[in-house]
């Protein structure tokens, strides 16, 4: 059984959103100033409120503008499962110190 670490290798972004939503994780994230948002912008989930169970990093070999990071995140108190893709470097969003905190923490199991 694989480690909540191991996963497959992607090239490219959309692949790794693919793999991840064959792993259930079909709700579409968004980031906000201090939060996550989903079903439209409707429902938010606090930093205390998700998990980060998987990150991948992609590096633009020639285009800065495709630096991505894609998170696999969860949150059992919402019962959802779900994808946020967003830039890094000088192309990221401005959020809050407590969202940085939870975005740049290592991927934890469970809540």
């Amino acid at each position: 059984m694989a480690t909540l670490n191991e996963h497959p290798e992607f090239a490219t972004v959309t692949d790794a959103i693919k793999w991840l939503e064959d792993q259930g994780y079909t709700y579409d994230f968004n980031l906000d100033n201090d939060c996550i948002s989903y079903d439209g912008g409707q429902k938010r989930l606090s930093p205390d409120e998700f998990n980060i169970d998987r990150i991948f990093r992609f590096e633009g070999m020639t285009d800065p503008g495709d630096e991505n990071i894609v998170y696999a995140i969860s949150s059992g108190h919402h019962d959802v499962k779900g994808i946020m893709v967003n830039a890094f470097g000088v192309y990221s969003d401005p959020i809050s110190d407590k969202m940085i905190k939870k975005l740049a923490a290592r991927p934890q199991a469970g809540e």
